[in-house]
């Protein structure tokens, strides 16, 4: 099981902490952020592909900042595919 940190950006969230494992997604903690929304947001993705959490996440925005904590989680998991 691979573990991750990622540093979002744009968010009240200050950090992801999540971990993969053959492809799906185990575990996501939220440090920061609106504590129901990304309790909520975890509690979906674990379990579940990480390529669907991208496509379900990605570009969902937070009061036209561009970005949100569910986006910026398939971000990090963008990123994690590359490593």
């Amino acid at each position: 099981m691979a573990k991750y940190s990622y540093t979002p950006r744009g968010v009240c969230s200050r950090q992801i902490n999540f971990e993969v494992e053959d492809g799906i997604v185990k575990s996501v903690q939220f440090v920061g952020g609106c504590s129901g929304n990304t309790q909520g947001v975890a509690k979906l993705a674990a379990g579940r592909p990480v390529d669907e959490i991208i496509s379900l996440l990605k570009e969902t925005d937070c009061n036209g900042r561009g970005t949100s904590c569910p986006d910026q989680l398939a971000r990090a998991l963008e990123a994690s595919k590359s490593k």
